[in-house]
């Protein structure tokens, strides 16, 4: 199986678009994409290029997982959980913006908060600054829109696809309603004025984007906590290595290393490679490969993996398996392929999100129809369009299952 690492995917529904690309590329036999990870495994004859061109297509990134210490240092990189502080700062900022819109907007007839006296009458002013306050959460959470549209536009909408068309919808009808007022005030009609005043929606489409955010932030810190044990195994490769090369020791970046070459490990410091002892005697501690806490003696002729830690004596050793071929570096790729293949039922999963989009775009159309039929106004009816479109985001549905896989198999890396 060849890996890649797979960026700009948000949803599972976004993974079910690359596995669906990928899947139509000649040569693929299997094709199977991990959200959790960002990562995606490929079984076939496909080129690299054939793949990541696909993945283009799709309107998402990718780059083939290589091997040496560059390579591990991307995994890492790929696996670290980037997002949660990037989403807690959104947050951060549309929960504060959205309390003083929320102020403007409901506080005086809810709660019967006064406003600064140069609101008293001025419904105008009133209604920009709902659309300014917006405006702002709006830029806040842009990645919804940018997310959204453009999966819309590769005709595979996502979960930002429902958030993005419904905040969007609310928002220009709000803006709709603003502009009718104005003209109201204008001609001095009051009743006017007050009926549109009421088909303000700005809040919702704020309290859209900001609830959503609080759902993404909880998800982003899940799936960064699940990836931990295959994060902490790749922690434990060395970096570096002593070599003796012409009787000088020399210390060497663990990339460098080639097989047959003679390494030197004191009392203390891990072993870089797979090797055997052909030098010294020594108790090695191996409970980061096996478990067995109690340490393991060592002499000449013994075979010493990679990442467990001489504790005793001085060994010299032959490197016999290095890079991608120690043993360390197999757990690691076992743990990875099991992260990237999916469970049956987490293939179902994938399929019921790749089409329930749509659906649900659909649903909210007929919903608004049907109101507008009814005899209801406009405002009325995208109310409850974009109540259909906010609703159905669980993005829950493709990860509920690969959290669980990956809980266990983060169980199983320790």
């Amino acid at each position: 199986m060849t890996q890649y690492n797979v960026t700009g995917m948000s949803c599972a529904a976004c993974s079910a678009r690359v596995e669906k690309a990928v899947s139509k590329v000649p040569g693929v036999t299997s094709c199977s994409v991990s959200l959790l990870t960002n990562s995606m495994g490929v079984e076939g004859t496909a080129s690299d290029k054939a793949i990541i061109s696909a993945v283009q297509k799709a309107g998402y990134g990718a780059s083939k997982k290589g091997g040496g210490k560059a390579a591990e240092s991307a995994d890492e990189s790929a696996l670290r959980d980037t997002e949660t502080p990037k989403l807690k700062k959104r947050l951060f900022w549309s929960v504060g913006f959205l309390i003083i819109l929320m102020y403007f907007s409901m506080g005086h007839m809810m709660w019967g908060w006064s406003l600064p006296s140069f609101y008293n009458g001025n419904h105008v002013a009133m209604g920009l600054t709902q659309l300014l306050l917006t405006v702002i959460i709006m830029v806040i959470n842009q990645k919804f829109f940018i997310s959204g549209f453009k999966s819309l536009w590769h005709r595979a909408p996502n979960m930002d696809t429902l958030v993005a068309l419904g905040s969007t919808a609310a928002f220009v009808y709000s803006t709709y309603a603003l502009f009718m007022m104005t003209d109201a005030q204008t001609r001095g009609d009051m009743q006017a004025v007050n009926t549109y005043m009421m088909d303000f929606y700005f809040e919702s489409a704020a309290m859209i984007l900001t609830l959503i955010t609080v759902g993404k932030t909880l998800e982003a810190r899940s799936k960064g906590k699940t990836t931990d044990a295959l994060k902490s195994l790749m922690k434990l490769a060395p970096k570096s290595a002593v070599i003796l090369k012409d009787g000088e020791e020399k210390t060497v970046p663990i990339d460098t290393v080639q097989k047959d070459d003679i390494f030197v490990v004191r009392p203390g410091e891990s072993i870089p490679v797979d090797g055997v002892v052909i030098e010294g005697e020594s108790a090695v501690n191996e409970s980061a490969l096996t478990g067995e806490s109690i340490p393991a003696d060592k002499s000449a002729g013994d075979k010493v993996s990679a990442a467990t830690v001489n504790q005793s004596g001085f060994l010299k050793c032959r490197a016999t398996r290095v890079g991608e071929d120690t043993t360390l570096s197999q757990i690691i790729k076992m743990v990875s392929d099991a992260a990237a293949t999916k469970a049956p039922i987490a293939k179902i999963a994938d399929k019921v999100s790749g089409i329930f989009v749509p659906a649900v775009i659909i649903i909210a159309v007929i919903t608004t129809v049907i109101w507008l039929l009814l005899g209801h106004g406009v405002g009325y009816a995208l109310a409850r369009g974009i109540s259909v479109l906010v609703i159905s985001c669980p993005c829950a549905l493709g990860l509920a299952t690969p959290v669980a896989i990956m809980v266990g198999s983060g169980l199983g890396a320790k």
